[in-house]
């Protein structure tokens, strides 16, 4: 075990000073809650929470997974100070480094609070390390608070429009990549998270079984319940689609709304509003038309997927539960979906594009994904359809020359769309080659504010890399 250093000076001192729009005491609270440290983990840095307990309170220990390239590290930190409203300390009491210590100092100043971020660590044979390497550190940690900054500021923004007593939320598909990365955002908010799970279950955690391939849920097994985001279904992959595969695809979503929506309508005391997921798949391919929610499905695969998972929530329209069918568009997360796929499969470039590279894609940042969901849950003049994606989609090769330039690997050959066909059949036409161009009109016109409308700043802020000055990006665009 590394033990804290005794009269020991740490041999370098990180501080990062940060303003937000609320109380020193606010923000300390925000800090204590669940799933603080998993908001403010760079995505693009492959750091996982295997274990935390007590959370700030002296004693509270937490166990993360780091990689050092493509080496697995852990991480086995302990709280030592904690003083509400004021500040908080951390210690490393095993890992890669030979001594760290982070204070969280908190101030109130006018207009709002500031927050200090004190870092003092040592490295392993810090004496002998040349200058360079004490730099990347240093700029790793620069990459890492600039990073956390950013989405404290706006959680906090974000948690101030959506103002609301601390709500009960029941949330199906918890523990795929989106839920795990809403239930932080919601908990840090305040509100009391309870998930659906298909093994034993941890009341302890807010737990409650269910198994929606044999029709099980027990209404008795509910709590009081105020809204309910339900995101569950099979994931329908990028191989060939079996027949088997699409069946389980459907049945996964159609048999577990319906399930989940009879049980809720069935309660005394229903929840005020139902959330659930479908996907911008719904339109099918519409070429370069923009589209918005009143536009009729299309004809393939993932349009009926879609439309037969919205028309299986009818049960909770009917009892009164405002409903809203979350229209997705494609989430952008280094940690896993499209994006992830992308980063892992091309190390030293990307495929320029696919087919004609003029499909349009409608995507839209996991950050921003999730809080719509949030914004939807508490706007009550939201129901129905809503589309969630950016407001500027891209077309495909559009998508893959913004990435390029971002992350500096080059554009490599092109993949036709005959080839395409070849390898993947009906999915690559419906994914791969269709073009989605939906409207975000009424998200915005409900209040919504994006964190990221355009690609190159998503990009930039999920990967951690700066935004560059409009005279370099001009110089960067120059043929």
């Amino acid at each position: 075990m590394n033990k804290p250093m005794k009269n020991a000076k740490p041999r370098s001192l990180f501080t990062h000073r940060s303003i937000y729009p609320c109380s020193a005491a606010e923000l300390h609270a925000w800090h204590s809650r669940a799933g603080a440290l998993e908001r403010l983990l760079p995505p693009w840095d492959d750091t996982t929470v295997l274990a935390r307990n007590d959370g700030i309170e002296p004693g509270g220990q937490v166990l993360l997974k780091m990689h050092l390239g493509p080496l697995p590290l852990h991480y086995q930190g302990r709280h030592l100070e904690n003083i509400p409203g004021r500040m908080f300390r951390d210690i490393q009491e095993k890992g890669p480094f030979a001594h760290w210590s982070h204070s969280h100092f908190f101030e109130d100043i006018p207009g709002g609070a500031e927050l200090r971020d004190e870092v003092a660590y040592t490295l392993p044979g810090h004496p002998l390390l040349p200058k360079r390497i004490r730099n990347l550190v240093t700029e790793s940690l620069r990459r890492m608070f600039r990073y956390r900054e950013a989405v404290l500021r706006e959680d906090i923004l974000l948690h101030k429009r959506c103002a609301t007593r601390p709500l009960r939320i029941l949330v199906s598909g918890a523990s795929g990549v989106l839920g795990r990365d809403l239930l932080p955002l919601l908990t840090t908010g305040g509100h009391q998270v309870f998930t659906l799970v298909r093994r034993r279950p941890d009341p302890m955690k807010g737990e409650i079984f269910w198994d929606p391939a044999e029709n099980i849920l027990c209404g008795d097994d509910l709590p009081k319940l105020d809204g309910v985001i339900h995101l569950a279904g099979e994931y329908i992959g990028l191989a060939r689609w079996r027949e088997d595969k699409k069946r389980r695809v459907i049945d996964s979503r159609v048999n577990g709304t319906e399930l989940l929506t009879q049980t809720l309508a069935a309660m005394h005391r229903p929840p005020e509003v139902f959330l659930s997921a479908s996907a911008t798949g719904y339109y099918g391919d519409c070429g370069d038309e923009e589209v918005a929610e009143a536009a009729p499905p299309g004809s393939g695969f993932i349009s009926e997927v879609c439309s037969r998972w919205e028309q299986a929530t009818e049960p909770a329209r009917q009892a009164g539960i405002r409903t809203v069918l979350l229209r997705l568009g494609v989430g952008l997360t280094p940690r896993g979906g499209a994006l992830g796929r992308i980063l892992a499969a091309s190390p030293f470039g990307y495929i320029r594009r696919f087919g004609t590279g003029q499909q349009y894609i409608s995507w839209i940042s996991s950050d921003d994904m999730i809080s719509a969901m949030l914004h939807a849950l508490t706007c009550p003049s939201l129901t129905g359809p809503l589309n969630i994606a950016a407001p500027e989609p891209v077309t495909n090769l559009q998508f893959m020359q913004i990435l390029a330039r971002v992350t500096g690997r080059p554009l490599l050959c092109p993949l036709p769309a005959k080839l395409l066909h070849i390898m993947y059949g009906q999915m690559a036409s419906e994914i791969l080659l269709s073009s989605c161009r939906v409207t975000t009109q009424k998200l915005t016109d409900s209040g919504f504010c994006f964190r990221h409308p355009n690609l190159e700043m998503a990009l930039r802020a999920i990967l951690g890399k700066k935004m560059k000055t409009p005279e370099k990006m001009q110089r960067t665009q120059r043929p």
